[in-house]
C-alpha cells in the first residue's frame, strides 16, 4: 500500500487545487440541481466497466507476481436530491454513493471494492434586490481524482486507494451599493485528508505518506469591487489572501541515520515546511455577449511567501477565464483556462531544508461539451490539458503534463430510463522519470430515475 502512493516511479504528482479569486468551475458540482417539477428527486444508476490501469501506474513499472494492472467490474451508484424554494431562500441538498467491485482486487486495496460517498448542500438568500449570500458546501469520500478535485486544477491524477477525505465550502455576498457600483466579499475553504498515513523505508530510501505531503487546509478571502460599463460588461476590480497550511504533522524528508530505518534528528523536514501565502491583486471583466452566450476573465500578479523558507519568496501572474454558450436547448459548451499556484506531491532528490520541492505552477485549459443529437439521444464530451512546472529543490523547472478526454453517449428512453456508454482517456507526460502512464476506461451502464 505504502509503496504504491510513495514511489516515484508509481505515483502521479499530488497538488493543491488552484481555487482562484472568482471560482470558476471547470463542470458545475454533481448533486446540487434538481427537476423543478418536484422538491425532490432519486435514482440509481447501474454500470459494467473495464480499467486498463486501475491505479493510474506508471507504464515502465513492474508489478509483483500475482497482481494485475487493469480490470473489470461494476459500479452501483444510487443518489438523491431535495430542494426547498422559500419565499426569499432557495435551498438543496444532494448525496451520491457509489459501490465499485473489481474482479482483480487493485494493488493497495484489501477489499475488491472501493465506496465513496459525496455530499453537497447549497442555500441562497436574498435579502433585498440589492444583497444576497450564498453558501455552498462539497464533502466527499473516494478515490477517484474528478471526485477529490475542487476547482479547475486535478490536486491528484491517480486513483488512490482508502477513506481519503476532501470539503470544498465557499460563502458569498453580493451587495448592489449604487445603480452602477456593486462588491462582492467571499471566503472559500479546502481541506484535504488522505487515508495513506504511515511512512516508510526502503531500500535507503525515506518515503514518506500522502498524510505527511498533502494533508492540508486552504483559506481563502476575496473583496471585488464590480462596476457596471455597460448593460452587458460589468468592470472587476479584486484583491485574494490565500493561506496554505500543511496538516499532516510528519516528516517528509531528512538524513537517514546508521540504521536505514530512522532520520537523524534535527535533519527533518516537517509537513509545514512548505506553508505559503498569497496575496493576489487582478482586473477582470464580466459580459454577456447574448442571452445564450456568456463570459468572464481575470487576470493579475499573486506575491507567494513562505515563512519557514523566505528565499524562495516569489512574484507570479495569475489568470481565469470562463465561457459559456448555450446554442440550442439541451445542448451547450463551457470552457475555460487558469493559471495558478499548485502545491507538489513529490520532494525533490536531495531531501533537506532548502532543496526541497516547494509547489507548482498550473496552467489547465479544459471543455464540456454536451449536444442533443435527437430528442433522446445526447452526446457528451469532457476534455482537459495541464502542464505543471515545479518549483523549488531538485525538480525546479521540471514540467508535468497531463491529458484527459472523456466520451459518452445517453439515450433517455422516457423522463424515469435512460441507458449510457463512455470511454475515458488519461495521459501523464512528465520531464520526471518513471512517472507517465496511459488509463483507458470503457463503461456500459442504465439509470433510472424518480
Amino acid at each position: 500500500m505504502n509503496e504504491i502512493l510513495s514511489m516515484k516511479k508509481v505515483i502521479a504528482s499530488v497538488g493543491l487545487v488552484a481555487l482562484g479569486a472568482s471560482g470558476l468551475q471547470a463542470v458545475s458540482d454533481p448533486g446540487t440541481t434538481s427537476d423543478t417539477s418536484k422538491p425532490w428527486s432519486v435514482s440509481a444508476t447501474l454500470r459494467g466497466f473495464y480499467d486498463d490501469n486501475v491505479n493510474s501506474i506508471a507504464n515502465d513499472y513492474v508489478l509483483p507476481a500475482g497482481t494485475h494492472r487493469g480490470s473489470s467490474g461494476f459500479e452501483v451508484s444510487p443518489s438523491i436530491i431535495a430542494s426547498w424554494p422559500l419565499e426569499q431562500t432557495i435551498i438543496t441538498l444532494g448525496y451520491v454513493y457509489s459501490f465499485k467491485y473489481y474482479e482483480n482486487t487493485p494493488w493497495g486495496n484489501a477489499e475488491n471494492f472501493d465506496q465513496s460517498h459525496d455530499f453537497n448542500a447549497s442555500l441562497t438568500h436574498y435579502f433585498s434586490e440589492r444583497y444576497q449570500i450564498n453558501v455552498k458546501d462539497s464533502f466527499v469520500i473516494g478515490q477517484e481524482p474528478d471526485l477529490l478535485r475542487a476547482g479547475n486544477t486535478y490536486n491528484t491524477f491517480q486513483r488512490i486507494p482508502g477513506n481519503n477525505l476532501r470539503n470544498y465550502g465557499t460563502i458569498n455576498f453580493e451587495a448592489q451599493i449604487t445603480p452602477k457600483l456593486g462588491i462582492e466579499v467571499g471566503y472559500a475553504n479546502t481541506l484535504w485528508s488522505y487515508a495513506n498515513d504511515t511512512p516508510t523505508f526502503v531500500n535507503g530510501a525515506y518515503n514518506a505518506s500522502l498524510t505527511g505531503l498533502a494533508d492540508s487546509l486552504d483559506n481563502a478571502i476575496h473583496l471585488d469591487a464590480r462596476w457596471q460599463l455597460q448593460p452587458q460588461t460589468i468592470g472587476v476590480l479584486g484583491y485574494e489572501f490565500r493561506a496554505i497550511d500543511y496538516t499532516g504533522n510528519q516528516p517528509i524528508a531528512g538524513t537517514i541515520d546508521a540504521s536505514g530505518n530512522a532520520l537523524v534528528p534535527g535533519t527533518m523536514v516537517m509537513s509545514d515546511y512548505r506553508n505559503a501565502n498569497s496575496h493576489y491583486g487582478y482586473l477582470g471583466v464580466d459580459h454577456n455577449f447574448t442571452p445564450d452566450l456568456t463570459g468572464s476573465v481575470r487576470g493579475g500578479v499573486r506575491a507567494t511567501t513562505y515563512p519557514n523558507d523566505s528565499s524562495e519568496d516569489s512574484v507570479s501572474p495569475y489568470g481565469l477565464l470562463s465561457l459559456r454558450y448555450t446554442y440550442r436547448p439541451e445542448s451547450y459548451l463551457q470552457a475555460g483556462f487558469s493559471y495558478d499556484y499548485s502545491s507538489a506531491g513529490l520532494i525533490g532528490a536531495n531531501d533537506r531544508i532548502g532543496f526541497v520541492t516547494l509547489n507548482g505552477q498550473s496552467a489547465s485549459v479544459f471543455a464540456t461539451l454536451q449536444h442533443r443529437l435527437t430528442p433522446k439521444l445526447y452526446g457528451n464530451l469532457v476534455a482537459q490539458f495541464q502542464n505543471t512546472t515545479y518549483y523549488g529543490g531538485t525538480d525546479n523547472g521540471d514540467s508535468e503534463q497531463y491529458y484527459l478526454v472523456g466520451l459518452s453517449l445517453e439515450y433517455r428512453f422516457n423522463h424515469y430510463f435512460s441507458a449510457q456508454v463512455g470511454y475515458d482517456y488519461d495521459n501523464v507526460n512528465s520531464d520526471i522519470a518513471g512517472r507517465h502512464y496511459d488509463r483507458n476506461r470503457v463503461y456500459l451502464g442504465v439509470t433510472a430515475t424518480y
